[in-house]
């Protein structure tokens, strides 16, 4: 029998991310979230307005979005609660979402690689690093903001668009016999559910009548094939896509 109830968080079940950023003095930030999701090559962040990663992606518009297995939970649970905002220090009562931190035992770290002992990687196309240990890594570039929660007065979260640019994965969870295809079986994402960490059952529960369609099918809705297509010269100084 259903019963009704009211939830304090909706966090039915999404993978989880690690986001790369460049703060202002060209390191790099690490931030753990699990409010992703794609369409196409076009991928939805919701992020506090104010948080770091926030501000670092609206001042420079990129990032690389970085997916652990499930069997990094020791450098997911290092980053948790940890901030690449200063101001949580201090924060006081007053200061919103860097108060809400301070009071739930986040901590100011300022070097992400180095305190959850993770590989910083080169990117292609964006500034911010890769993460080595992470089987796939996404450089994105932002194309678009959207504020959430416009019926109330409190703005805090924000919707950003980012725009998929190149794809690294693992040999070993590539689809044996196909160029641009990730084998499901061999890909264990970290999944998120009501902040409980979890990984995916190792076998396919039934088969996906959604799965008969090819997924080259869907093509016109990513990138091209052939990645020789998207040069690094579509990127500007400040990482914007020129159309």
């Amino acid at each position: 029998m259903h019963q009704t109830i009211s939830p304090a968080i909706f966090y039915w079940g999404t993978p989880v991310a690690l986001i790369t950023t460049e703060n202002e003095d060209g390191t790099c930030n690490i931030a753990p979230m699990s409010s992703a999701w794609w369409l196409g090559n076009r991928c939805m962040l919701g992020l506090a307005a104010v948080s770091q990663t926030t501000l670092n992606l609206l001042r420079t518009k990129q990032c690389v979005i970085n997916l652990p297995s499930d069997d990094m939970t020791d450098v997911v649970n290092s980053l948790a609660r940890t901030t690449g905002s200063a101001g949580v220090v201090t924060a006081e009562p007053h200061s919103g979402l860097l108060y809400f931190k301070k009071i739930n035992g986040y901590e100011y770290v300022h070097d992400k690689f180095g305190h959850a002992n993770l590989t910083p990687q080169v990117s292609d196309m964006v500034r911010p690093m890769r993460i080595g240990e992470c089987p796939a890594q996404m450089e994105a570039v932002l194309v678009g903001v959207h504020e959430m929660c416009q019926d109330v007065d409190a703005k805090t979260i924000l919707a950003l668009e980012v725009k998929i640019l190149r794809t690294h994965v693992e040999e070993n969870i590539r689809k044996v016999g196909h160029k641009n295809r990730i084998d499901p079986d061999l890909w264990h994402p970290m999944i998120m559910s009501f902040q409980e960490l979890y990984g995916l059952n190792s076998k396919r529960i039934a088969a996906s009548v959604l799965a008969q369609i090819h997924e080259e099918n869907y093509r016109p809705l990513s990138n091209p094939d052939d990645q020789e297509d998207i040069e690094g010269d579509e990127i500007v100084e400040k990482g914007l896509v020129i159309e």
